[in-house]
């Protein structure tokens, strides 16, 4: 009952600080509803029911129905959320996936713990002080590696068929925001950012003087996959190209004091150095933020596919009992007053699903040099670059961890390797993975067999199936795919993979960043318009 409690509580603050006196009466007798259900279910329900369990399931239903952004933290799970804005946990430093029928170090972090007790990429994890990981989720066994720095747990895991187990002392994991940077060539920096943490724009203010140092005159700023974080921290990302009292980007919420203008409050590290900033559909919130406001400002050209769309800004209200609710309090609008939230959470149909903002109520902006952006669909690139769809057979291969297995293999039979940047898959080498898969069973199928597939029922709807079928069946019979070809036919795209993979094992991150700078058709065309000073400037300026 002391879980309910608290949830009244909550309750009652809530609609006594902003529903309107009329609504009160809804609210107090759905609370006394919900009471009532709890206590008949406490009382008389078959079996005996998990309590904490049913209250916090409750609550999380309550709050899905708003947005996936606002929800329940309880201090069990403090820990995720102190790594969401600082980047930091207590742990072990490795990332973890389910493969297969268990969970295995898919790659652990360069210098950190599970490195340093001999953890590997493909090593497959079995107890955790001698509780056995069958049957768990990676979130369960990924709680229970985590805990306070200087703790130590016993992992059992096994590796190429030998049973092994180490003991790793728990530490403070810092992922760092700003994970590789480097030159290009003589002129073009590049700077990958992989969060909004509150170190964010720190490491990304030494980056770009750092580079400055060794020649930057133009720069890439890598926000693909970025996910977002910190409001203010994408502010100070973009004062650093920007001048001072600049509006970079405008909250506004039901409640009047959610409204604020946010503005550069320092001196720009350089506001006219030409900036490409790549983004990918998952680059949302803070990302968007940055990308959004350089675009409408005109100071860099975007590049790269549309962004996630996360136009809502979330804020964190302490609890009773060390827990926590992050809040969605309002929607942010970049310089030219577009909001680029693409999913209207307001607006569900009657079975819950959420569908994007209409285009009959998308709306055009200008940016200063009257090019033409809109609201609604995350941002638009300026240049759009398709990514690569994989062959079916290299979608396969990676889906079934072959490539990944692969890697492992390669590891442990070579000692070293060339440096990330110029180590090349030889024939020689393609030939062993090939012979590695001779003996392993997969099956795919093709774009041309599922579109035939898709022709043929069309045709027996209408009734010209019988009359084609040989012809069917002979284009068919071409078209089913043949692994030993398509392995040949689809090698080059193959062995970037299988590259980059294999750099990792010896690399890790930081490798496998630097291996891919060159093989990266989005950075290629990036590069491109940087060394074109007259498609740069007239992207920027519309014509």
């Amino acid at each position: 009952m002391k879980n309910l409690i608290v949830l009244l509580t909550i309750f009652w603050i809530g609609f006594t600080n902003v529903r309107a006196q009329e609504n009160n009466f809804e609210v107090l007798k759905n609370l006394e509803i919900f009471e009532l259900i709890y206590k008949n279910l406490d009382l008389y329900y078959v079996d005996a029911p998990a309590s904490g369990k049913l209250i916090k399931d409750g609550i999380d239903a309550m709050l899905e129905s708003l947005d996936p952004y606002t929800v329940y933290i309880p201090e069990s799970r403090i820990e995720d959320f102190r790594f969401m804005t600082t980047g930091e946990y207590g742990g072990i430093g490795a990332i973890i996936q389910k493969m297969d029928d268990g969970v295995y170090i898919s790659e652990p972090y360069e210098n950190n713990p599970a490195q340093k007790a001999g953890l590997r990429a493909g090593d497959k994890l079995l107890k955790i002080e001698g509780k056995s990981l069958e049957g768990l989720s990676t979130s369960d066994v990924s709680t229970m590696l985590k805990g306070q720095k200087g703790t130590s747990i016993k992992v059992e895991f096994e590796r190429n068929g030998e049973k092994m187990s180490t003991n790793i002392t728990r530490d403070e994991i810092k992922i760092p925001d700003v994970p590789y940077t480097g030159m290009l060539d003589d002129e073009i920096g590049y700077v990958k950012l992989n969060s909004f943490t509150q170190t964010a724009s720190g490491e990304v203010g030494k980056a770009i003087k750092d580079l400055r140092k060794q020649g930057m005159k133009k720069l890439i700023f890598d926000l693909r996959g970025n996910g977002g974080g910190l409001l203010v921290e994408s502010v100070k990302i973009v004062n650093f190209f920007i001048d001072n009292g600049i509006e970079v980007v405008r909250t506004k919420g039901r409640i009047e004091q959610q409204n604020r203008v946010y503005t550069t409050q320092f001196e720009t590290i350089d506001k006219d150095m030409p900036l490409v900033v790549l983004i990918d559909g998952n680059s949302a919130s803070a990302s968007e933020i940055v990308s959004g406001s350089l675009q409408d400002l005109d100071r860099a050209v975007i590049v790269g596919t549309q962004s996630y769309g996360k136009g809502l800004v979330q804020q964190t209200k302490d609890l009773k009992y060390n827990a926590k609710l992050k809040l969605t309090i309002a929607k942010y609008y970049t310089p030219s007053g577009r909001c680029i939230q693409k999913l209207d959470y307001a607006h569900r149909d009657d079975y819950g699903s959420v569908d994007e903002v209409p285009d009959s109520l998308i709306n055009k902006f200008k940016t200063n040099n009257g090019r033409e952006v809109i609201d609604g669909r995350g941002i638009e690139p300026d240049v759009h670059v398709d990514l690569e769809e994989f062959a079916g057979i290299t979608a396969t291969l990676i889906q079934n961890f072959f490539i990944f297995k692969y890697a492992s293999k390669y590891f442990y039979e070579h000692e070293s390797i060339p440096s990330a940047k110029e180590f090349k898959v030889t024939d020689e080498m393609y030939q062993d993975f090939v012979q590695y898969l001779s003996d392993k069973e997969y099956e795919y199928t093709t774009q041309s067999e599922k579109m035939l597939a898709d022709l043929k029922k069309v045709a027996e709807n209408e009734k010209y199936y019988e009359e084609a079928q040989a012809e069917y069946e002979a284009l068919l019979k071409k078209l089913q795919p043949s692994k030993e070809k398509d392995l040949m036919k689809f090698k080059e795209q193959i062995i970037r993979i299988l590259g980059n993979e294999i750099v990792s094992r010896y690399y890790y991150e930081v490798g496998r960043l630097e291996e891919n700078l060159f093989n990266d058709r989005t950075i290629k065309e990036a590069i491109s318009v940087l060394k074109d000073t007259e498609r740069y400037q007239k992207i920027l300026s519309g014509k």
